[in-house]
């Protein structure tokens, strides 16, 4: 009998608008880790956390916290962006994120959206 690896991963490049693009995912007991670079490298950190409210049927709304690198508000807006699906699709689990991008336009979050749930772990 073969024994399940610890943390399930998987992996994916692609060039988006011109820029040549990694993702990984990694699936942990309490987290999901998500990298998403365009500079080969962990880049911004940023902690995703779904808030739900006991009897609320709607969506949970998202806490967004940068641990480590620059934190603006295009880091949240776009971490928000990626990884929302992740955390729902998870059962609410909390996300890690590194993101290191040179272009954050709408088109390139949505390709990056489809590239990040073709490596899905959770």
């Amino acid at each position: 009998m073969e024994a399940q690896p610890v943390v399930t991963s998987k992996q994916a490049e692609e060039v988006i608008n011109g820029c040549p693009t990694q993702v990984v995912c990694s699936a942990f007991t309490d987290h999901i880790l998500v990298v998403v670079t365009q500079y080969g490298k962990f880049g911004t950190m940023v902690s995703v956390t779904p808030n739900t409210v006991a009897g609320d049927v709607g969506k949970p709304t998202l806490t967004t916290k940068v641990l480590l690198g620059c934190d603006e508000p295009l880091v949240h807006v776009c971490a928000k962006n990626l990884v929302s699906f992740v955390c729902e699709e998870s059962k609410n689990k909390p996300v890690l994120l590194g993101l290191a991008l040179k272009d954050k336009s709408s088109d390139c979050i949505t390709a990056l959206k489809v590239l990040i749930k073709s490596c899905q772990v959770w």
